[in-house]
């Protein structure tokens, strides 16, 4: 069987482990004598395996019995609506920092509902960069601070939760959830489409702090809408393979060596390839190196003929999803928990023949 390197942004990735298991079991999942994506989303096959991956979520993470942990549909699109639905009323105000193309996205969503107030934003600098401290400029008094952890689009990272004065940060974690260990304690909700770093397309993780959905306001909102009707039941059928995959990923996760391991292991991926691009001028990093991703490493060559020329000659040696994001083109090498140090090193070696041959 033959693998290609796949640097995609998501969907991404898999362990090749988990896919070999799930594919052991597909057909007759523990001698049930059916697929668990035939079962009853109620039955006990299934509530065991939601259950699981809640829990080894919260071990993971790290977070108390003061967490809940929800598996919902609609990506961060929709949790861009669903926050300030639940959180955020027209005489309130919630602090959005604007780093990329999805916390603009979930800025505009808010502003449906309340107030916005902006610390910062790097809109004016093309995104090239993320705050620091000094410049953050907090509102008054904050119902939430909105960040978004990893930006895909851009390449850039926080590396540590930004200062928000106080108030509980809610986070688009969707692109670099579980790759490196965070604060719990400043958190009042997270949020995180799995189809980058912790399973296929169709789920995405919520986990919100019992004690900031007592903040939720009190105006009537739709029933589905509500993350309290979702807490302790399974209010509609769940993406049963979505979620069934993911409980492996974060099973193969914890076998790793949980987030320390996984924080060493994407430091080091994304050191050799950072380390390629600043060697010369013939490879470019698109955004300061203090904010740089290492989960979605973006860069440029001389010219977008010769981008054509790397992305087509690299996916005939093996190299696949390196072209960047419509909206800023470029390369983009996506490479989540699951990318293999093997992978980068082999993107690695073709930069540098590239480079021989065209330079």
């Amino acid at each position: 069987m033959k693998r290609v390197h796949n640097f995609s942004a998501g969907p991404a990735v898999l362990p090749l482990e988990v896919l070999e298991k799930v594919q052991a079991e597909l057909v007759n999942y523990r001698d049930k004598g059916a697929s668990i994506i035939e079962m009853s989303h109620r039955g006990a096959e299934y509530t065991e395996i939601n259950q699981q991956a809640g829990e080894r979520l919260k071990e993971i993470t790290g977070a108390d019995d003061d967490w809940e942990v929800l598996f919902l549909q609609g990506g961060a699109s929709t949790q861009f609506m669903m926050v300030p639905q639940n959180f955020l009323s027209s005489n309130q105000t919630a602090d959005y920092i604007d780093t990329g193309s999805w916390s603009s996205k979930a800025i505009k969503e808010a502003k449906l509902f309340g107030n916005v107030h902006i610390p910062f934003s790097g809109k004016e600098l093309n995104y090239s960069r993320l705050p620091e401290t000094d410049e953050l400029k907090p509102s008054e008094d904050p119902v939430y601070t909105h960040f978004t952890s990893n930006n895909t689009i851009f390449g850039t990272q926080f590396y540590s939760e930004p200062e928000t004065g106080g108030s509980l940060l809610v986070c688009d974690a969707s692109s670099d959830f579980l790759s490196h260990p965070i604060n719990i304690n400043k958190y009042g909700l997270i949020y995180a489409g799995a189809q980058k770093n912790l399973g296929p397309a169709g789920v995405t993780v919520v986990m919100i702090r019992k004690s900031f959905l007592e903040l939720q306001k009190k105006d009537p909102f739709p029933t589905i809408l509500n993350y309290n009707t979702h807490i302790g039941t399974l209010f509609n059928t769940p993406p049963v393979f979505a979620v069934y995959m993911l409980n492996y990923v974060l099973e193969w996760l914890q076998q790793k060596g949980g987030l320390e391991w996984f924080d060493r292991f994407n430091t080091e991926k994304a050191y050799l390839l950072y380390s390629e691009i600043d060697k010369d001028d013939f490879y470019r990093g698109t955004v300061e190196k203090s904010s740089r991703s290492k989960m979605n490493v973006t860069f440029r060559l001389p010219d977008e003929e010769l981008e054509k020329t790397f992305l087509t000659e690299a996916a005939s040696n093996g190299l696949v999803a390196l072209k960047g994001h419509r909206s800023v083109g470029g390369i983009r090498a996506s490479i989540y928990n699951a990318c293999e140090i093997n992978s980068v090193k082999a993107l690695v070696s073709f930069m540098q023949e590239f480079r021989a041959a065209k330079g």
